[in-house]
């Protein structure tokens, strides 16, 4: 029963067609995302070189698919991705996940620091002088009452 070269070809391609079909499912890992706010993870397959803003952006699609409350808007730069138990430092969106490390995440909403326009500031440094002068007129006050009281 000796085969032929063609055959025992066919059957090494068939091996590495095999090998690389494990090679692509052990690339592929189940995480669990929590969304701040939400109730209840959600849990699907990446792979371990998808980019952190592909998470993010197949998190946001797979919450809204699923109708989840309260709804997000999809676009994935108002999003930060944390690890769930390794610290406070939001991944950065162009490392693949897998080099993380972790398969348990906190997806958060960007928190927007309201821009100060330059009235409001004039209105805060006002009232900051006015606030000055009321106390210092207090401890005048006060002061001379304690010294008369002796």
């Amino acid at each position: 029963m000796k085969r032929s070269i063609s055959e025992k070809m066919l059957s090494q391609k068939q091996k590495n067609t095999n090998n690389e079909k494990r090679i692509a499912k052990k690339s592929r890992f189940l995480i669990t995302v929590n969304v701040l706010g939400s109730t209840g993870p959600l849990r699907f397959l990446v792979k371990e070189s998808d980019s952190v803003s592909c998470v993010i952006d197949a998190a946001l699609k797979f919450y809204a698919s699923e109708g989840r409350l309260p709804t997000l808007c999809s676009d994935l730069n108002s999003f930060l991705l944390y690890p769930a138990n390794s610290g406070w430092d939001s991944l950065n969106l162009g490392d693949p996940i897998g080099e993380s490390g972790v398969r348990k995440f906190v997806l958060c909403k960007k928190q927007r620091q309201p821009q100060m326009t330059e009235a409001q500031s004039d209105m805060i440094a006002r009232k900051g002088r006015n606030n000055w002068k009321a106390w210092a007129w207090l401890n005048k006050s006060f002061s001379l009452k304690l010294l008369s009281s002796h």
